[in-house]
C-alpha cells in the first residue's frame, strides 16, 4: 500500500499548520504524505514558527504559506484544520477525505517579548505534536476530535 495523504488547514498557513506539516513529514514520512495550506495565507512562514522547529531538529525554513486553493480538486485520505475553532473560523474543506477538527491557539497571535512568544510556539508545536501523530497513527476515534465525512 502507498503513502496515504494528508492536508493541514488553518487560516493563515503561517505556523500551526506548517508545524503540523512538518512533523507528519518528518516523524511518518514513510507513511503520511502531509502538505499544508490556508484559506488567507500569510504569504511567510513566522521566524518563531520556524525557531521553534528548528529547536527539535526539524528546519522549515524552506517553507512557503500556501493558500487552499493550490489543493483543490486533489485526493486527500484526511484533512486536519488545526485552527482555535473557539477563536477563528475554521476553513472548510469542500474536497474529499476524512475531515478531522482539533484546535490549537494561534502562537501567531501571542504577545510579550520575543521569548513570551517563543514558548507559546513551543508549546503549540508539542501539543500538535502529541495530539496530531496519534491520529495519523491510530486513528481519529480519539476523545476530543470532531470528525465529519463527505
Amino acid at each position: 500500500m502507498g503513502k496515504r495523504r494528508v492536508l493541514f488547514l488553518c487560516t493563515g498557513n503561517s505556523a500551526r499548520s506548517q508545524m503540523a506539516e512538518a512533523w507528519a513529514n518528518h516523524l511518518l514520512g514513510d507513511q503520511w504524505e502531509a502538505y499544508s495550506a490556508g484559506t488567507e495565507p500569510t504569504g511567510y512562514v513566522h521566524p518563531l514558527a520556524i525557531q521553534a522547529m528548528a529547536e527539535v531538529g526539524i528546519d522549515i525554513s524552506g517553507a512557503r504559506s500556501k493558500s487552499v486553493s493550490e489543493f483543490m480538486g486533489q485526493q486527500f485520505d484526511l484533512v486536519i484544520t488545526v485552527c482555535d475553532h473557539a477563536a477563528e473560523n475554521c476553513p472548510l474543506w469542500l474536497g474529499t477525505g476524512r475531515r478531522v477538527h482539533m484546535g490549537f491557539p494561534d502562537p501567531a497571535a501571542a504577545t510579550g517579548i520575543d521569548e513570551e512568544r517563543l514558548e507559546v510556539f513551543r508549546r503549540v508545536r508539542d501539543a500538535i505534536r502529541d495530539n496530531v501523530l496519534p491520529v495519523l497513527t491510530e486513528g481519529a476515534s480519539d476523545v476530543g476530535v470532531r470528525e465529519s465525512q463527505e
